[in-house]
């Protein structure tokens, strides 16, 4: 059975994909995983199966009602308008024995400004050809693969370490399925339709949860 099991978000009192649910209970919808849940509400999973005491894998299952934590914290400011891909802060040293060896980016592309959307997160948007390779931007485990997080399109989240998750949306095809071990670069998918039916990656880093800079680790360019 899939990772955390579970459907696509039934967001309480959110009309609107782009706002972040104020709600502190969350109802299952098949489909659903822990993780997704998750990161649609800005919380770290590990708290929301603490908070829960959910099993050691994580199953959940359709109709049952999670309480969430509050928020993980705010996203950070967007850098200064000039385009810049040079790092200008570190975020909080992550424990050693948690933190990722190798970053790579996940495409090749533009890479646009820093945006808040469709989570009121920090993250990058790709553009580039249509069908182009996307890439794990780290070695880990595929831990949701869907289009249920509205926003996103079709989405892939990886988890790295028990810190570190990493996001990819508007994929036009997912050559990975919940459950695999991946390697940093490995193709994981192929580069969609984002809005405006402009070919491009939606790409997150998140740190304990809390969404941070993605080039604050990937590699110069």
């Amino acid at each position: 059975m899939a990772l955390g099991i579970v459907a696509i978000a039934s967001i309480q009192g959110c009309g609107n994909p782009y706002h972040k649910p104020d709600s502190r209970t969350y109802t299952v919808r098949s489909g659903d995983t822990v993780y997704s849940i998750a990161w649609r509400h800005g919380v770290d999973y590990r708290d929301v199966a603490r908070l829960n005491r959910l099993p050691a894998d994580y199953r959940i299952y359709p109709g049952q009602v999670l309480r969430l934590p509050p928020p993980s914290g705010k996203p950070q400011p967007p850098p200064p308008a000039a385009k810049t891909n040079t790092p200008t802060g570190k975020p909080p040293a992550p424990p050693a024995a948690e933190d990722v060896a190798v970053w790579v980016w996940p495409t090749d592309g533009e890479i646009a400004a820093v945006r808040y959307a469709p989570t009121d997160s920090q993250g990058l948007t790709i553009t580039g050809k249509e069908g182009q390779v996307v890439r794990a931007s780290a070695a880990g485990k595929v831990v949701y693969t869907g289009s249920g997080l509205r926003g996103f399109g079709n989405l892939l989240i990886i988890k790295h370490s028990n810190v570190f998750l990493s996001a990819y949306g508007h994929n036009q095809e997912l050559k990975v399925k919940e459950g695999d071990e991946v390697a940093a670069g490995q193709p994981v998918a192929s580069m969609g339709l984002g809005p405006g039916q402009t070919p491009m990656l939606y790409f997150e880093i998140r740190y304990n949860g809390h969404p941070v800079d993605p080039r604050w680790y990937l590699p110069p360019r």
